[in-house]
Parts: C-alpha cells; sequence; structure tokens
C-alpha cells in the first residue's frame, strides 16, 4: 500500500535536502503530534548520512509511548524531465508498537527545483508499507502524512540560510562597501 504527497515548497531544492538530513527537522514535521527522541546515549546525529541507522523512540504529544523506530538513510541522485532531483530513502522498520505489525516500511522523499519557480522546491514523498496489517494502518498513515504535508509548507520557508556576504578579504568591511564612492 501506498501514500503519496506532493508539494511545491517556499524554500530552495539545497535548502530542503539539508533539512532531509537534519533529524531535528524532520521530528519538527510530525510535532506536536508526535515526538521524536533518540534511543541511543550520544544522541541524535547532527546529519543523517547514507548507511545510518539511527534508533528513535516515538511518543504521542511527548507523553504516551508509540513505539521505537529504526530510521536507515540512503541515497540516490536521478534526472526527471524538470533535471536534478535528488531522494533520501529511509528503508528502517518500525520495532515496536502499532507500526511494528507492518512488514515493508520503504519511505522515499525527492527533491528537485520546482519547474514554476526554482528558488522553491519541488517535494515528493512515497511511503510503502506492507503486511498484513497494512490495510487498517493505512488511514491513520494517510491523515498522519496529510498533517506532514501542511508542516512541509509551514516549515519550509524556515530552512532557508542565506549567510552573510563575505567581505573584501582585509576583515574590515563588506566589499560593496569598499568601493570609493562617486
Amino acid at each position: 500500500m501506498r501514500i503519496l504527497l506532493k508539494l511545491v515548497l517556499d524554500c530552495d531544492a539545497d535548502a530542503a535536502w539539508r533539512a532531509l538530513h537534519s533529524p531535528r527537522a524532520l521530528a519538527e514535521l510530525y510535532g506536536p503530534l508526535m515526538d521524536l527522541t533518540p534511543m541511543d546515549a550520544a544522541g541524535l546525529p547532527t546529519s543523517l548520512e547514507p548507511g545510518a541507522d539511527v534508533p528513535v523512540r516515538v511518543s504521542l504529544g511527548g507523553a504516551v509511548p508509540f513505539g521505537d523506530q529504526l530510521i536507515h538513510v540512503s541515497e540516490r541522485y536521478t534526472q526527471d524531465a524538470r533535471g536534478p532531483v535528488r531522494v533520501l530513502r529511509d528503508s528502517g522498520i518500525p520495532l515496536t508498537g502499532p507500526l511494528a505489525a507492518l512488514d515493508v516500511w520503504d519511505h522515499q522523499m525527492a527533491v528537485a527545483p520546482a519547474a514554476s519557480d526554482p528558488t522553491k522546491t519541488l517535494w515528493r514523498e512515497r511511503l510503502v508499507i506492507g503486511g498484513a496489517a497494512a490495510p487498517a494502518l493505512w488511514p491513520v498513515l494517510w491523515a498522519t502524512w496529510q498533517w506532514r504535508g501542511a508542516r512541509l509548507r509551514a516549515l519550509a520557508p524556515t530552512w532557508a540560510y542565506d549567510p552573510e556576504p563575505a567581505g573584501d578579504g582585509d576583515g574590515d568591511a563588506p566589499a560593496e562597501a569598499s568601493a570609493p564612492a562617486g
């Protein structure tokens, strides 16, 4: 069974790609309905890197235990008619709780510059679930993904990162301020 999302987000594809690798940014997508906390004493990594296995505890509202999840990250790069597409895949699996009844968990998130405006991101997600419990869990996950889509739209503008302009190299003033006045 599949759940799909396709959105245009108000941030560039580079910012969306950075957010996909941030455990904290991804955890914010589920807030305040669900909270993800690290199971590892070292805490969450700063960035989700390919090959990473990140165990997290999921709770509802930060108080009611919902189960443990293993996030396993891989990446791929491809092209479509609009240009380059970056895909992050979580092929981990629910370990405990209601979602552990699933035999298949394959979550792929793709980002690309939006065709209508390259300063925006075309964000596509596909969650594939399987197992005897999938038909019963699909409506709950579908509703959760609608919430997630709304959170994506709300949070994406906060993902942009524009560093301050660098100086002209002398450490004193920005480059535009060092030009002689006309």
